[in-house]
Order: structure tokens, then sequence, then C-alpha cells
């Protein structure tokens, strides 16, 4: 994996199986579920922990407890609603433009921003300018690491050093024109289209917890972009941390298996 891909959470939703849980319980009870769900002696917020059990009312909700409860009542039946509710975001970086293009490709429940090149383009211009230029240039492009690939259809090819150097000399003269055509006056909107297309690119992504399980079913799977696969595998741990119970079960039984989404 390259070195320079990053991926930090920004904010996540508390207590995630628990929402989830509440959002299931709500179906069926005939009460109001704040009332029956938090402590009625001593009122409290939904996030704090303090979640009276429904079932055994002397009891506090553990966050583990809430996940099997909603994975035996309603994940394992297909039935992903509920698990809509909890929010993340990330901020995903240094990944190529590509990533970001099949990031944005197929019906997901996501809110992206993303830098943009008609605004951040000073960065292709200082690379040329930095005490490292092939530093600079590999950490404004992307290019794969040398060595054996195989295509979508079963094609193999090898990647060369002397391959890759050809390729990051192209990066580096388009970085030199890009530099050119702004000082000559083009617009940032004009020039960027000058540069190769795996520019690095940051983004600030948003899941609900079932679209982002709905991306790894599309994006983890063994055929789809390398890059995108190395994307998911840095989304993982957060997720193991976030809500365990149900990552085990998505990792059981959909993780890397190809199948459509829920």
């Amino acid at each position: 994996m390259d070195k320079l891909f990053r991926v930090e959470l920004l904010a996540k939703t508390p207590n995630p199986q628990k929402l989830c849980y509440a959002a299931m319980h709500t179906d069926y009870s005939e009460k109001l579920v704040s009332d029956e769900l938090f402590n009625p002696v001593e009122p409290v917020t939904a996030y704090n922990g303090l979640w009276v059990d429904p079932m055994n009312p002397s009891e506090i909700l553990k966050e583990s407890e809430a996940g099997r409860r909603v994975i035996s009542h309603c994940v394992k039946f297909g039935h992903w609603g509920v698990i809509e509710h909890p929010q993340i975001t990330f901020n995903v970086g240094y990944f190529p433009h590509s990533v970001m293009q099949q990031a944005r490709t197929h019906r997901i429940s996501t809110s992206f921003d993303v830098q943009s090149f008609r605004y951040s383009g000073k960065r292709i211009c200082n690379a040329i300018e930095a005490d490292d230029v092939l530093e600079a240039i590999e950490k404004t492009f992307y290019l794969r690491p040398v060595g054996f690939y195989t295509d979508r259809k079963g094609k193999k090819y090898e990647y060369t050093k002397s391959d890759r150097a050809e390729d990051i000399n192209l990066a580096m003269n388009a970085a030199f024109h890009y530099r050119d055509r702004i000082e000559q006056g083009f617009s940032e909107e004009h020039a960027r289209g000058l540069i190769p297309f795996d520019v690095r690119q940051h983004f600030v992504v948003s899941f609900n917890l079932r679209s982002l399980l709905h991306f790894l079913d599309l994006r983890a799977k063994a055929d789809a972009q390398l890059e995108i696969q190395w994307l998911c595998e840095l989304m993982v741990p957060y997720l193991e941390e976030w809500v365990p119970e149900v990552w085990e079960f998505y990792e059981k039984n959909r993780f890397k298996r190809a199948k459509l989404a829920p």
C-alpha cells in the first residue's frame, strides 16, 4: 500500500449500536422509546450510556448486547434500515483522483466534500520548486508501485522500474507545463486539464452505518480497483472499534464476498 494513503476519523455517533437498537425497538414498542430506554428516575441523554434494558428494566443496556439484538432481530434477516441512523465521517488523504471517481459511483448514501483543483493547484507549482523535486512529485501525483498486475479480464503484465521512471518524468513535465500555463494567466480550472489524471486528492466523506457497509460490498471485493480496496482496508479498523458486534457479523457473512448491497 502507498505510504501516503491516510484515513482519519473526524466524527462518529457515540453508542451507535444502542441507537440502532432504539430505532429497532420503537417498531414494536407501545411506549415512546426514549421513555422506555432511558432511566426514568434520573433523566439522561441518549448518548451517555445509561440506557435501561426494556427486557430487564433493572439493568443498563450494554452497547454489545444492543448490537447482538440488532443482528439477531433485523440485520441477519436482511432488514438493514435500522442501521442507517449512526453516522461516521472520515478525512481521506493522498488517494488518486480515480479513487474519488470510483468512490462516488453507484448509489450510496454518502456526502462528499472534495479538494478542488480549481482552488488548490498551488501545490502542483510548489512541487517543482521543492528541494527534493522527486519526492514532491510523488506526493502530488500517484503512480502504482513496481510489480506484477492483472486487469479485470485476466491480462497479466509487469510494471517495471523503467516504466515507472518514465511515468514520473511525464508527471514532472506536466507539473512544469501546469506552472507555465498558470504564469501565462490560465485559470486553475483550465490548467488542471493538463495534469496527469491520478493527481492525489483529499476528501471528507460521511456515511451512515448501512451505507458504509454497502460501500465495502462494492469496493472491498477482489476485482475492485486496487487503490480503493486499500481505502476500504484503512476504514475497517474504525468499524471494528465503533460497531464490533455488527462488524463481526458483516465480516463473517459479507466482507469481500462481492454480494450486492442490502
